[in-house]
């Protein structure tokens, strides 16, 4: 319950009055956990809160670069591979093949449904 102003016209003379009034929030887990996360950043350092977070994304942002770089190198090495330039070796492309297996298929419904969901 939360309490808000209604505007109500009593005798003549508009006025505004508290009432109570219901609400509900909703979220999806991946915010309830961003939000839980944040609130409980404790600045080790004599920080803020924010030099912290700030410190903690610009981590995030060197590993999505580092997994792009790398995923790059294997992406050419593959083309070379296809290509003939490089010898085939089929050792590496199982390697290359179970590790794709454990990466989520953005073609599937599923994925394509959380998104519109998180998108909207």
């Amino acid at each position: 319950m939360i309490e808000s102003f209604e505007l109500h016209v009593i005798d003549g003379i508009p006025q505004l009055i508290f009432v109570r009034s219901s609400y509900t929030i909703e979220t999806v887990e991946a915010e309830r956990i961003s939000v839980d996360h944040v609130a409980h950043l404790k600045p080790a350092d004599g920080g803020s809160a924010a030099t912290q977070l700030a410190a903690h994304l610009r981590g995030i942002h060197s590993a999505i670069k580092m997994l792009n770089s790398r995923i790059r190198v294997l992406h050419h090495y593959l083309q070379a591979m296809q290509k003939g330039d490089i010898l085939c070796e089929n050792s590496l492309l199982r390697q290359v093949s179970s590790l794709l297996r454990r990466l989520p298929a953005i073609e599937s419904v599923k994925f394509q449904d959380d998104f519109l969901m998180e998108y909207k």
